[in-house]
């Protein structure tokens, strides 16, 4: 789980701050290592998003003992004019909903006959 995640070049359609909100999201008390793993990203950069989405009202923490517990802010707008109007909690149900499908068919593809669980590793 440790070490430097494996990098990426080009684009991609989530950015890192996403990521990183959804992990969140998910994990209120999730660790900035696990999120780092989790997100591919190193822990300095989550700490950096995590900084980013504080100072600009996305999220807050509490510090309890040596650990922390984040708070998301579900009313707050996102941030680029093209999606005007829609808050982290829309951003957060998409991609809930994208998890939820990707878990079924997960869950599908382990009980489906040996044959079915090649054809869909090919594609």
């Amino acid at each position: 789980m440790g070490g430097v995640p494996e990098t990426h070049t080009g684009w991609t359609f989530l950015t890192n701050h996403a990521r990183v909100l959804t992990a969140i999201a998910e994990d209120p008390n999730t660790r900035i290592r696990d999120m780092a793993a989790r997100c591919r990203l190193t822990e300095r950069a989550v700490q950096k998003i995590i900084s980013d989405l504080e100072q600009e009202g996305y999220l807050s923490h509490t510090r309890q003992g040596r650990s922390n517990t984040y708070r998301i802010d579900p009313e707050a707008f996102l941030r680029h004019p093209a999606e005007a109007g829609l808050t982290v909690t829309d951003l957060l149900a998409v991609l809930a909903r994208h998890d939820a499908q990707r878990g079924n068919q997960s869950q599908q593809l382990q009980t489906a006959p040996p044959q079915a669980r090649r054809a869909a590793s090919d594609r």
